[in-house]
């Protein structure tokens, strides 16, 4: 019996739906690409583009991880800020990863008008400031970005401004930018899926990859066929599950947690968020939210490192969002639902080669929604061109979280409490 979708709103909503066979036997291809979330089927698409052969295996369904469940807001940068990067690599290659992030947004919105995906795409998100400390940082954080990076899409918002844009008394300040913005993430998925099948893709469901005979060609193993392949796209993030020990000790599946009310109406959310724009919180551990195409409140936080969903999540996520938004007492809930996102420890992302011919790309940290489509192509202009590009992320130092994949949770936990302290002053 196939896997499902998680129960979200964005899989009751998906305006398409893919049957696709699982694998059997022996097969070749230029390209394998092992998952098929935004990462893996864009590298699937740009290459079959350029006229390689390529088989993408899907442990479950298209679009089953954090690419068909995030909170779908699309976001200049990386999760590591700018000056953290400059640390680790350098400030000229911590500008080619800007810049980067930036051609990642034009990417995202350049794929939804030539593939010609039905995905709500709305421009606009604000990072909100909740304290006095909050707001001198976003001002640092948007003096930084305009005139050592040249972002001129950012406009900053005092508290008077932003409650107009934010229907809440929580928030101090904010840090609105056009460029960014949000969409329905797996409707976006799907139509990537789409455009590569026509493309030439072949696509392969409920085959999940459990060995790699690494060598030149690598072969693949599922549990009931094989891809021999001269090239590997490994594009699994937080759902690695033992197939590469090294990359799977660098990153700490994280899951994060999703609201959807019923739908309020268009002159509704118009007052709690003008302009439909979309908006996260700068807590370490953050409240992010957005309206719908079809006018629900979708409002996501909390973490949780163990794996396990907090009891009772819809209420959990009610309370979050009440907190916040204390109009919507009376809403009802139709979904709640959480998944997996990758963090590294600097949260910088992880991406790079294990092998000559096997690239990966892990680690987006929670920031993935354009990271994952550059990082996709990326790899498909490795395989087909050149690495000058890609080469750059080899330069970001990773370390495994302590504890190995047995013991890095309570370490974790741990580091977090901090954190979490933080926030509260």
């Amino acid at each position: 019996m196939k896997a499902m979708h998680t129960h979200s709103y964005y899989a009751a909503s998906a305006n398409q739906n893919f049957d696709f066979p699982t694998l059997k036997g022996a097969h070749k291809a230029d390209v394998c690409v092992v998952g098929s979330g935004i990462t893996g089927a864009t590298a699937a698409l740009e290459l079959a583009n350029r006229g390689f052969k390529v088989i993408v295996l899907e442990g479950k369904r298209v679009g089953w991880g954090a690419s068909g469940r995030s909170g779908g807001q699309a976001i200049f940068g990386w999760a590591s800020e700018q000056h953290t990067l400059e640390k680790l690599v350098g400030k000229s290659d911590a500008r080619k990863l800007w810049d980067m992030s930036v051609d990642a947004l034009t990417l995202t919105k350049a794929n939804i008008k030539k593939y010609n995906i039905d995905c709500d795409w709305r421009d606009g998100m604000v990072h909100l400031g909740m304290k006095p400390r909050h707001d001198r940082e976003l001002q640092a954080w948007h003096d930084d970005l305009t005139e050592n990076y040249d972002y001129q899409s950012l406009e900053m918002w005092d508290q008077d401004k932003t409650r107009e844009h934010i229907a809440s008394d929580r928030y101090t300040s904010g840090m609105f930018d056009a460029n960014s913005g949000h969409l329905h993430p797996l409707n976006y998925t799907l139509g990537l899926v789409k455009a590569a099948q026509a493309a030439g893709v072949e696509f392969y469901e409920q085959s999940e990859c459990k060995k790699i005979e690494h060598g030149d060609p690598a072969t693949l193993f599922t549990a009931q066929g094989s891809v021999e392949a001269n090239h590997v796209v490994l594009a699994c993030n937080a759902y690695m599950d033992g197939l590469e020990t090294k990359l799977e000790n660098r990153v700490m599946p994280v899951g994060t947690y999703i609201c959807a009310t019923e739908p309020l109406g268009e002159d509704v959310t118009d007052q709690l968020m003008k302009d439909h724009i979309s908006a996260c919180d700068i807590n370490f551990v953050l409240d992010y939210f957005r309206c719908s195409g079809d006018h629900r409140m979708l409002f996501g936080g909390r973490v949780s490192y163990s794996g396990v969903a907090p009891l009772n999540l819809e209420k959990a996520m009610q309370s979050r969002m009440v907190d916040i938004y204390p109009q919507l007492k009376d809403a009802k809930i139709d979904f709640a639902w959480g998944g997996n996102v990758a963090i590294t420890l600097n949260r910088a992302p992880h991406f790079g080669r294990i092998k000559p011919n096997v690239y990966f790309a892990q680690g987006f940290s929670g920031h993935g929604i354009a990271a994952t489509g550059m990082a996709g192509t990326l790899m498909a202009e490795c395989i087909a061109t050149t690495a000058e590009r890609f080469a750059i992320f080899d330069k970001i130092p990773h370390h495994p979280f302590p504890g190995g994949r047995l013991f890095r949770t309570p370490a974790l936990v741990l580091a977090m409490s901090y954190f979490r302290i933080r926030d509260m002053l």
